[in-house]
């Protein structure tokens, strides 16, 4: 069994009152006056924590709470296969990478992975990271310079707003899936390089970006396209192969990214294209280049994943029809749903106090829904972030609906 040092005294001497300095700072107080501010917002963002594996069901507080608040959208985040596969992955390969990939980290499965995740979604070739994070603050930075321009929808996801700004080119936003406004800035731009970029399903709204549309434009103003599938991959198109999949888009100007610790229920992700784009990454990306490679354990569990989504087809079928179902049961709150057909299903409610008042409610009767709000969604659009999962039975989603409704309506009647 491994030593467990006695904290007080073996780090003693690295805490010794004697040896801080006695200065006042006014550093810390800073701080705690801005942490005041968020929280008479209320904005304070807080963990909770868990006590089970991802499901349906959790453990929460001490108790069993019915969860619509993880990613897991096939429920294969505690897929028995998967478990057994992360078992045999740690037996033949340990538990961690010891290096980057380009040192010695690079295993023959870190290679198996990326060639069956670039068979499975149509590229040339596929580059694993670790996060979506990391695969999106990857790709723009080594394609782009100070002289060039970005295109980013305007709710695109912070990992992107942060990928485009560390490549310090130019970054225009556009209006939300406003294609008319996208064409302008294009036609205005002078760069000699240019790219577009956007979540393929936007992760507060739950909508699908115009892809056919950008691809056009893309290609009219010879432009990289760069799609975050996030939420799209092992969901949408034929055999979960993705939202550029459903859209039959292919060109070697698109830079897919899709990630694996939703749909896919693992961890990591991957960016897909032709070959000679990977090899550039390989060369230029500094989160790739410079970072502990994914370990080979992760890697082994996500070719059983490949294989489980690529033959999901009934809980793409099960999942569709709760989406239906809870859409169809939140008709008399029509007003506070967004236009929505995935799995993400927002419900608006506004006010931030308002909307934490709520959850909290949902909370009490054992229903976890997520409240959102700033600075993660414009200011006055606090909402549920409710996730379906092919995991949740019919009832499961219909004991939501109930339960949201009936706060939904205490809610309005409060405000009369």
């Amino acid at each position: 069994m491994p030593q467990r040092f006695a904290g007080a005294s073996f780090f003693q001497p690295f805490f010794c009152p004697d040896i801080l300095p006695s200065t006042r700072s006014d550093l810390l107080d800073n701080l705690r006056s801005a942490l005041a501010d968020i929280d008479a917002s209320p904005l304070r963002r807080r963990r909770k924590l868990t006590e089970s594996p991802c499901a349906p069901q959790i453990g929460l507080n001490g108790k069993p709470i019915l969860a619509f608040a993880s990613n897991d959208y096939l429920g294969l985040a505690n897929h028995p296969q998967l478990i057994e596969a992360a078992a045999e992955g740690a037996r033949r390969w340990g538990v961690g990478a010891g290096a980057s990939h380009l040192v010695s980290g690079h295993s023959a499965v870190h290679e198996a992975l990326e060639g069956e995740l670039a068979r499975f979604v149509g590229c040339e070739a596929a580059l694993v990271f670790s996060t979506g994070y990391m695969a999106n603050i990857a790709v723009m930075p080594a394609l782009l310079g100070r002289d060039d321009d970005i295109f980013a929808d305007r709710l695109n996801h912070a990992s992107l707003v942060d990928g485009a700004l560390l490549s310090r080119a130019s970054l225009r936003r556009y209006a939300h899936n406003d294609m008319d406004v996208l064409a302008d800035m294009l036609d205005a731009s002078t760069a000699q390089r240019k790219l577009i970029v956007t979540d393929a399903v936007f992760s507060m709204d739950g909508d699908i970006a115009p892809l056919s549309k950008l691809l056009e434009l893309a290609e009219q103003y010879d432009a990289w396209l760069l799609v975050d599938d996030a939420h799209g991959f092992g969901v949408l198109g034929p055999q979960g192969r993705g939202s550029l999949a459903a859209a039959n888009l292919h060109s070697e100007r698109i830079i897919l990214m899709g990630t694996l610790g939703k749909a896919a229920g693992v961890s990591g992700a991957f960016i897909a294209g032709s070959t000679t784009l990977i090899d550039w990454l390989v060369q230029k990306s500094r989160s790739y280049i410079f970072t502990t490679a994914m370990p080979p354990m992760l890697a082994h569990v996500l070719l059983c994943s490949l294989e489980l989504i690529e033959n999901a087809d009934d809980r793409r079928r099960h999942l569709n029809a709760l989406i239906a179902r809870f859409r169809e049961g939140m008709v008399p709150h029509g007003e506070r749903l967004m236009l929505s057909e995935t799995a993400i299903q927002p419900v608006i409610i506004g006010d931030n106090t308002a909307t934490m008042n709520i959850a909290a409610a949902l909370l009490e009767r054992d229903i976890w829904t997520p409240a959102i709000r700033p600075p993660t969604v414009p200011a006055g659009s606090a909402r549920l972030r409710i996730s379906l999962s092919a995991a949740h039975s019919a009832a499961q989603v219909d004991q939501l609906v109930t339960a949201l409704s009936e706060q939904l309506a205490t809610h309005a009647r409060a405000q009369t």
